[in-house]
C-alpha cells in the first residue's frame, strides 16, 4: 500500500502533463490538418511567414499551393499555410471576387 502512495504524485503528474501539453496538441495538428485538406481554390490565406493571397491552384502529386499575391504566383507548401490566421483574415474582412 505504501508503495501506492508514493507513486501517486508522478501519477498526477503525468496526468496533467498529459491534459495540459500533449492533448491540446494532437487537437491543433488534427484542426491544421483538417484546414489544410478542406482548402479550395479563391480561398484567401496568410502562410506562417506573413504572405497574404489568394489560392489559384493545387498540386496534390507536390502536396504544394499556388498563392497569387500581389507579385505574383507564388508556390508554398499545403503545410506553409497558417489556419489561425488565416481564418482570422476571413472572418475580419470580406472575400473579393
Amino acid at each position: 500500500m505504501e508503495n501506492l502512495t508514493s507513486f501517486l504524485p508522478f501519477i498526477a503528474i503525468i496526468i496533467i502533463f498529459y491534459f495540459f501539453m500533449i492533448r491540446p496538441q494532437q487537437k491543433r495538428q488534427k484542426e491544421e490538418k483538417n484546414f489544410s485538406e478542406n482548402l479550395k481554390k479563391g480561398d484567401r490565406v496568410i502562410t506562417k511567414s506573413g504572405m497574404h493571397g489568394k489560392i489559384v491552384d493545387f498540386s496534390e502529386k507536390l502536396n504544394t499551393v499556388i498563392i497569387e499575391t500581389g507579385a505574383g504566383k507564388i508556390t508554398f507548401e499545403k503545410s506553409s499555410i497558417s489556419s489561425e490566421l488565416s481564418k482570422q483574415l476571413n472572418t475580419t474582412t470580406p472575400k473579393e471576387n
